[in-house]
């Protein structure tokens, strides 16, 4: 397939989970891609030899690295056709009362203003009919306790999205929402115990942990030209948790 072929497609966090299957899909379907990661070197560099991708190492919570990756999407693609906003910090998930100052910052530059930053960016320099698309999670459906920051997070993102549909859809570009269900991530398998996954799987329509290239899978529907009339939309892909 090569629907993308001749785009240019940015996905942040693509080393790992679903970020990775994105990168993945996003270069089956013929997309020259840039991705980022923090400190998964190795991770980056396999998915970049075994795909072709261009791995940036950028830190999102820092202003400058968040420049120089945009520069280096810049300067390694052939345009911006696609953003997808996948990477995601996981600082404060702890009772909220626990939440320190640095929680808070952390949490929300990576989860908020480096997302804000890249989709202003995009906006800028994308090309005509391309394609935003924030990757947030059905916790802001279902929040959990432990996830103020990353469900707050989550929710400004959501909210970003609906607004840029308005403002670039006189472009032709499309800007949605991926909400995730549970999704078998080293980040979930980290977060939960064993017989939490087995019960989640017992509470979703499709009895299974969903997989990166699930999310992956209708990320490239938005992406593609088969998602050109949708747009402000958040999309459930979580195999029916939420049913």
């Amino acid at each position: 397939m090569s629907v993308l072929a001749g785009k240019g497609a940015l996905v942040t966090g693509g080393s790992r989970g679903i970020g990775r299957a994105v990168v993945e899909r996003l270069r089956r379907d013929g997309a020259e891609v840039v991705f980022c990661y923090e400190r998964s070197e190795e991770a980056a560099r396999r998915v970049a030899k075994e795909t072709g991708a261009v791995a940036v190492r950028a830190d999102l919570a820092d202003r400058g690295d968040l420049e120089r990756l945009f520069a280096e999407a810049e300067a390694r693609l052939p345009g911006l056709d696609v953003l997808v906003n996948n990477a995601a910090s996981a600082a404060g998930q702890k009772p909220m009362v626990d939440v320190t100052d640095d929680d808070y910052e952390r949490s929300f530059a990576v989860n908020v203003r480096a997302v804000f930053l890249a989709m202003q960016w995009a906006a800028r320099v994308m090309r005509g009919d391309g394609r935003i698309i924030n990757i947030s999670s059905v916790n802001t459906r279902v929040p959990a306790p432990m996830l103020t920051l990353y469900c707050g997070g989550k929710g400004a993102i959501e909210q970003f999205a609906k607004v840029a549909a308005r403002e670039l859809g006189a472009r032709g570009i499309t800007v949605n929402v991926v909400s995730s269900g549970a999704t078998d991530t080293d980040m979930l398998r980290g977060a939960n115990p064993p017989e939490a996954l087995v019960q989640t799987e017992a509470f979703t329509a499709l009895r299974r942990l969903g997989r990166p290239d699930d999310i992956a899978s209708v990320v490239a529907f938005l992406a593609g030209p088969d998602g050109r009339w949708v747009t402000g939309q958040n999309i459930i892909a979580s195999g029916g948790l939420l049913v």
